[in-house]
């Protein structure tokens, strides 16, 4: 065991101990030896591995082993695709390897059949490698659900939690300083709008209400930045209000109104990356735009034109390590680059990753990234 006493020396040596009368891990091999060779299995391969054996089952799953892969770097990031086809509304969970290009397709998830996929709200842990799936509208009773489901890179499995104080679909739903939130969205009915504002523990399992909400707000699009939560109701047809927003702080759990330039300005659906909020319109030429708070405006980013013949919407946004990743119709995705000049001038650079055919069918309703 002198890979794991390494990094987490009384994990290892508690590891040890169970492990002192079960057969090796690969016979031939010292088990330190085999440990090495599992830690650098890629994902989702380690977690598949527990069914050959009740040693290697024991091994990958234990918290030391666990521990030993996030202290050496060896996890990597992947895109979490919620995506559903367009024809009969059947949800399916996928992951994007984004530097082979490989799908791999998720269990099912634990949910009811019949379902609206967009009525969901999902948030992730990216470093722990944690999918949070919450509430939901049954499409056979267009009643709204207090689902929450959770998945987790480790086993790839889901597995059902708590669930919410409060049913609630077509909601917006944050990791905010390792907390989860779920903000507005509808009740028993799409027109029961939802002021109550909740908050996920995932150590404990547990969720507690949060400061309400000053106004109702229907889902557009939401952001976190910092320790605040930035949900915007964005512009609906026919435009004849003028867009709503508020702001959560969840260090003084208190509400407060979006400023006028960042919620007349969020026309298009958001990224955070470097702690600057981005959006890119569904509409148009899908132009980019990054967000100016000393200036509460919004400027335009330059370079390359967003790829629309390839990448047409809806769109699911996210970024990792630099890059802006956006899942399209079909599950084409591109994936842009934002470049800063020396006078902080800010350009973009596209590329565009496609699918495999059998995807054609395909919309996605939300992306996250999970490290695994």
């Amino acid at each position: 065991m002198a890979g794991l006493k390494s990094s987490t020396v009384q994990e290892a040596e508690t590891y040890e101990e169970t492990n002192e009368n079960s057969q090796p891990l690969i016979p031939g091999l010292p088990d330190e030896i085999a440990e090495l060779c599992l830690l650098h299995l890629p994902y989702p391969y380690q977690a598949l591995v527990r069914s050959v054996s009740s040693s290697w089952n024991r091994a990958v799953t234990h918290p030391a082993f666990l521990l030993c892969k996030k202290s050496l770097s060896l996890s990597l990031p992947y895109l979490f695709v919620f995506a559903f086809k367009k024809s009969t509304a059947r949800i399916q969970w996928q992951a994007l390897d984004p530097r082979s290009g490989r799908w791999f397709v998720l269990p099912r998830m634990p949910c009811p059949k019949a379902v609206c996929p967009q009525a969901f709200a999902c948030a992730s842990m990216p470093r722990e490698g944690k999918l949070f799936v919450l509430g939901g509208m049954r499409a056979d009773t267009g009643t709204s659900m207090p689902t929450t489901i959770i998945y987790r890179t480790s086993t790839n499995q889901w597995s059902v939690a708590s669930p919410m104080l409060t049913p609630r679909s077509y909601f917006a739903a944050g990791n905010v300083n390792g907390k989860i939130m779920a903000v507005g969205g509808s009740g028993t009915s799409i027109s029961d709008s939802i002021k109550a504002v909740e908050c996920y523990d995932p150590e404990n399992d547990t969720w507690t209400t949060a400061a309400r909400m000053g106004m109702g707000l229907a889902r557009y699009d939401s952001a976190v930045i910092g320790k605040k939560m930035y949900v915007t109701e964005g512009w609906t047809w026919p435009f004849q209000f003028s867009p709503r927003g508020e702001v959560y702080d969840i260090e003084k759990n208190t509400w407060e109104g979006m400023s006028d330039g960042m919620r007349e300005g969020w026309t298009g659906v958001s990224v955070v990356m470097d702690d600057r909020l981005f959006t890119i319109s569904e509409h148009g030429d899908c132009p980019m735009k990054v967000y100016i708070p000393d200036q509460d405006t919004w400027r335009y980013v330059g370079g390359e034109k967003f790829p629309r013949e390839a990448i047409q919407r809806p769109f699911a946004v996210t970024q990792v390590e630099g890059k802006i990743y956006v899942v399209a119709s079909a599950l084409n995705v591109a994936v842009g680059r934002v470049i800063e000049g020396e006078k902080g001038e800010l350009r973009a650079e596209w590329k565009v990753m496609a699918a495999p055919k059998a995807f054609s069918e395909f919309s996605p309703a939300s992306c996250q990234v999970l490290y695994a």
